[in-house]
């Protein structure tokens, strides 16, 4: 196994996975126009970086769900949301009060 190298912060989760590592980066000082929640595949390189619930919004937990097909993440802009693990894009989400 590779070690895996931040893009912007430190590593804060990773979860293997069948299309390679899920990546949760430390939100504090991660740039907001990215995206601190990605994948990478096999050789290192960049799958996808997850769509984010709204501008600025960066992630703060990451599950694998059981049915092995989704995501479950929390921005810290209030939401809670569901990711295609195959693509990163935005599914679902529920603002929490």
């Amino acid at each position: 196994m590779t070690l895996i190298e931040p893009t912007h912060t430190r590593i804060e989760k990773t979860i293997q996975t069948m299309m390679g590592s899920i990546v949760l980066e430390d939100p504090n000082g991660f740039p907001r126009g990215e995206s601190n929640l990605y994948c990478l595949g096999h050789n290192d390189e960049m799958v996808w970086q997850a769509e984010k619930p709204e501008a600025g919004g960066l992630y703060s937990r990451v599950m694998l769900n059981n049915d092995g097909n989704t995501l479950s993440a929390y921005a810290i802009t209030g939401q809670a949301c569901e990711l295609e693990l195959s693509t990163g894009k935005l599914l679902s989400q529920v603002k929490i009060k």
